[in-house]
């Protein structure tokens, strides 16, 4: 019934759309793609939030000691070769601690005070300097305090903890059997009499030496968090700072209780020679005290600096 001329205009119709359909769809395509290939620098971060894209002032990597809330216990093997060797950091590190510190101890009560406590607190900030820089870059708490203040507040995994206390303990009965043996010297400190006795006691009451270690170990720790994050100094002075806060340390805490700030200095020794007095003093109060100012620089705000 449609004559030959009407399906012959009818078709040329049909064809005409479809080209320009087929037109509109490659610019289309094409203009997607040129929004697609849009550099980061034409975009602002709404709509690289919008494309899923993070702009390239965004780490990747987050500092270990600023990660928030977030336990590291999962992701930390216990039975890796980089675990194992942290361990031989840590007891080593520990052993040439207590061996370099009580030895400037003995060598002062040997040579009557030839060393002085001027010369015995440069020994102890030294040896911390010099292992910093020496262990650092595999482990270097050589401190229980220091270890479990960290895992407090997530800032080191909670289950490797026990191993890490452990072998500082370890060490630090290392050194103090080998000082033993060196040294030869009678001292009467707890009522009894001894070949110089190289652990910490408290001089005055049990509460002074308490508030004394609570104190310089909150310091040792603050010091200890406040130049290992942020960007407070760089990584060449942290072995300093710190040596130097031992160092001061001891100087205005030794007449007091011994200025330990470290529960494996202390045991050690007195696992060795057998005196326990105010043994308690020296395992909780330095580790209350790490612990508190951990948690304090943990709510201090951050020093990072925020790239443009």
């Amino acid at each position: 019934y449609v004559s030959e001329t009407k399906l012959k205009k009818a078709s040329n119709v049909d064809q005409s759309s479809y080209s320009l359909s087929f037109l509109f769809l490659l610019l289309r395509l094409r203009k997607q793609n040129k929004m697609g290939d849009m550099s980061l620098s034409n975009i602002n971060h709404e709509d690289a939030v919008a494309l899923d894209i993070k702009p390239s002032y965004v780490s990747e990597t987050p500092l270990p000691f600023l990660t928030p809330n977030k336990d590291k216990s999962s992701s930390s093997p216990l039975f890796s070769l980089h675990f194992f060797q942290k361990l031989i950091a840590e007891l080593v590190g520990t052993y040439y601690l207590v061996f370099a510190g009580c030895a400037s101890i003995a060598v002062n009560a040997q040579h009557n005070n030839a060393v002085t406590l001027v010369g015995i607190a440069v020994v102890w900030g030294l040896v911390v300097m010099v292992l910093i820089y020496s262990l650092g870059h595999i482990s270097a708490h050589f401190n229980p305090a220091v270890t479990i203040a960290l895992a407090s507040c997530r800032r080191f995994p909670l289950n490797q903890v026990p191993a890490y206390i452990a072998v500082q303990v370890i060490g630090s009965i290392s050194a103090s059997a080998t000082l033993r043996l060196l040294f030869d010297l009678n001292n009467d400190v707890c009522g009894k009499k001894h070949d110089v006795f190289l652990g910490s006691y408290p001089s005055g009451s049990d509460l002074q030496g308490f508030a004394m270690e609570f104190i310089i170990t909150a310091f040792l720790m603050f010091v200890v968090c406040a130049v290992t994050t942020g960007n407070r100094t760089s990584a060449e002075l942290e072995g300093l700072i710190i040596g130097a806060t031992i160092s001061l340390n001891v100087i205005f805490g030794a007449e007091v209780s011994g200025s330990s700030m470290n529960p494996a200095r202390s045991l050690g020794p007195a696992l060795v020679w057998g005196c326990y007095k105010g043994i308690w003093i020296y395992l909780l109060a330095p580790t209350l005290g790490a612990v508190s100012a951990a948690w304090i620089c943990k709510l201090l705000p951050s020093t990072q600096k925020k790239e443009n």
